[in-house]
């Protein structure tokens, strides 16, 4: 069962909340709702249930990137720890000429990606098996972006490393980040110059329906990344550079 005439209802006052016109993008929506829930039954997705939470603190806050002006034009995009396909598929669906890669190291995720993608007929989007850390040193990643986003996969510190060795140089990354952003935020510097990165915004929001403070917090890649960089498998996070 896809979107109800109340979830519809939600996302689409949502989403002039935001700036945005959905009704062209209702049926991929609804579509997208009902593939999440029916695997969702056989593997553990989203912990978020309700049609509301979906709509919401999914799709919504997917697309609340589109606050920002840096997704005109056909931008090669990674979706850094994307899980069942958070930002990426609902950023795909409203700007069909973007590439999105859709990355994420459980198999069963990405499993369910692919049966998505092929579902709602995203020409461009692909899922990806692996970890950061590895396929970041691989040629035809390295370097290879125009943005990477990422929402609730690891600290600042740890997530400036896993994601600014895939962005090219003048690339931005974008992580979606929590009313507490600002303690993650004052250690970075460090890291940014071990990396070829420098802050470049910080953009606060409210997500339609919700009071809580979100951030979008965008890095700018200034300078090649060291080879050193992202550390093996699971260093980023146990042994941040800041």
């Amino acid at each position: 069962m896809g979107l109800t005439e109340e979830g519809e209802r939600l996302l689409l006052e949502g989403g002039r909340a935001l700036g945005l016109d959905l009704r062209p993008h209702l049926p991929a929506f609804s579509l997208l709702y009902q593939l999440l829930m029916a695997a969702n039954q056989r593997v553990n997705l989203t912990a978020l249930r309700t049609e509301e939470e979906v709509v919401v603190k999914h799709f919504l806050d997917s697309l609340t990137l589109l606050q920002l002006p840096l997704w005109e034009g056909p931008l090669r995009v990674l979706d850094l720890g994307t899980g069942a396909g958070f930002p990426g598929l609902p950023l795909k669906i409203v700007r069909t000429e973007l590439e999105v890669v859709l990355l994420d190291a459980v198999r069963k995720k990405v499993a369910f990606l692919e049966e998505a993608v092929q579902a709602l007929g995203l020409r461009g989007a692909y899922p990806l098996w692996g970890r950061a850390e590895e396929l970041a040193h691989r040629p035809e990643h390295r370097e290879a972006y125009d943005r990477v986003v990422a929402r609730a996969v690891a600290p600042l510190c740890a997530l400036s490393e896993l994601s600014l060795p895939f962005l090219r140089v003048g690339g931005r990354m974008v992580a979606q980040k929590g009313p507490r952003v600002a303690e993650e935020l004052k250690p970075l510097p460090r890291a940014l110059g071990l990396l070829g990165g420098t802050l470049e915004e910080v953009r606060p929001l409210r997500l339609p329906f919700l009071e809580e403070g979100r951030a979008l917090v965008v890095l700018s890649k200034v300078a090649p990344t060291p080879k050193a960089y992202p550390r093996r498998p699971g260093v980023p996070e146990k042994k941040p550079l800041c």
